[in-house]
């Protein structure tokens, strides 16, 4: 979410370095362009392709009503971001965010899938991060910061570690679900089945509820997501497997395939009836977010905490380093793996694979939405485990379909068993 304003930046200046701009933006500013982002989802143009039955988000109504006055108000309450690209420390009497270069506003805006914030906050950023915030904050421990980390510190704080602004689009958070942490693993349980790897730290709020949470009345899940979504892996990566053969017939069924990616989406849509999640996912994809473009370069927090790499994952550990932990062993696949299954995802919601003749493309085209698919297929079983280029001992090697087609699952609550 965050990498759009900041590629926003780049075009302005033509210059990448000009990136890490967003930083410097102040945070008033950023809290309202959230909410601009927010409002821009409804101005997307149709997306070719994507099922007519189906809406993105449960209801696309959901943006409109949950919007601010489509007219500006002379109140700072309700002022406009007002982010000019070519000055970070200025404000223009514009709201929305901006495509670039040339300065269009509210042009269409669409924030990664509930997806991505799970797999990056599986790589354990965000608690290390918030380690590395505790030392800075109440000591010295950790050197002394730059005048651009100090606006990083006081911003990433006041955007995500504290109760968001009033009436704000990410006011997600109050005492009927006090807990952040808490609030985005059910989340991620909810419309996945899929807990994180890691349990919440002790001492932060939240901890308490660490292994009490999946009980909470009236939690629903996707109990069986795992396994039709690693099917799916499976039976594309069979596809890809067998794309060059000079003879004989490509195993994979593309029926079968499409009826796995009915099943995820059905079971996606099931979550999001009314727009339910739209705006937690909007939420919990910008605070991860957030912290994925800090460590996508070596961004002035990075350099005053030396801890500059190569790479995001390189940076995190040494970020983690600094105050004695560790990311996930598989941070690297999780951090590459995010951006591409975000893609795919939406594409499933879109019911964009849900015909024999379109999911083919998924083994058989090299671009969009195959290209990321291809990505995914290659990474998950390295990110998360799941063996899905290995078929069980004693299986056929022309995987048969199942009696019954997939179809969603009853909706399960309650403890149950961890995925």
């Amino acid at each position: 979410m965050f990498d759009q304003l900041a590629a926003a930046f780049q075009a302005q200046a033509g210059d990448p370095a000009a990136r890490s701009n967003v930083f410097l933006v102040h945070p008033v500013q950023l809290a309202r362009w959230l909410d601009e982002a927010w409002a821009a989802r409804s101005a997307l143009p149709p997306i070719p392709g994507a099922s007519t039955q189906r809406q993105m988000l449960g209801s696309l109504s959901i943006i409109d009503d949950l919007d601010l006055p489509s007219q500006p108000s002379p109140t700072p309450l309700l002022a406009p971001s007002g982010i000019r690209t070519g000055d970070h420390d200025a404000w223009d009497e514009v709201r929305g965010p901006t495509s670039g270069v040339d300065g269009a506003r509210n042009a269409g805006f669409i924030w990664d899938h509930l997806i991505l914030a799970y797999l990056l906050e599986s790589s354990g950023v965000l608690e290390i991060v918030a380690a590395v915030m505790k030392r800075l904050v109440n000591g010295e421990g950790l050197g002394q910061l730059s005048s651009e980390s100090v606006k990083w510190l006081r911003t990433t704080e006041e955007l995500f570690f504290r109760d968001p602004p009033l009436y704000s689009i990410t006011g997600v958070i109050s005492e009927l679900r006090p807990y952040s942490r808490i609030n985005r693993r059910q989340a991620y349980w909810r419309m996945f089945g899929f807990d994180l790897p890691h349990r919440v730290p002790g001492g932060v709020p939240g901890a308490s509820m660490a292994d009490t949470w999946k009980s909470s009345p009236g939690l629903t899940a996707n109990r069986d997501f795992r396994e039709k979504w690693t099917e799916l892996l499976r039976q594309v990566w069979l596809g890809l497997e067998n794309r060059s053969n000079a003879s004989g017939a490509n195993p994979a069924d593309p029926s079968y395939i499409a009826l796995l990616c009915q099943a995820l989406q059905d079971m996606m849509n099931d979550r999001r009836k009314g727009g339910l999640l739209a705006r937690e996912e909007f939420c919990y994809v910008a605070v991860l977010s957030w912290f994925e473009l800090t460590l996508a370069e070596n961004t002035p927090i990075v350099v005053d905490l030396k801890a500059q790499g190569s790479s995001p994952e390189e940076r995190l550990r040494a970020l983690a380093a600094r105050v004695g932990m560790e990311p996930a062993g598989s941070a690297r696949e999780l951090f590459k793996l995010a951006k591409p299954a975000s893609n795919v995802m939406l594409a499933l919601e879109l019911g964009l694979f849900s015909t024999p003749q379109t999911a083919a493309a998924l083994f058989t085209a090299t671009s969009g939405p195959a290209r990321d698919m291809n990505d995914v297929v290659n990474l998950w079983q390295s990110a998360t485990g799941d063996r899905v280029k290995e078929r069980p001992t004693g299986t056929p090697s022309k995987p048969a379909q199942p009696v019954r087609i997939p179809a969603p699952a009853a909706v399960s609550a309650g403890n149950g068993t961890k995925p």
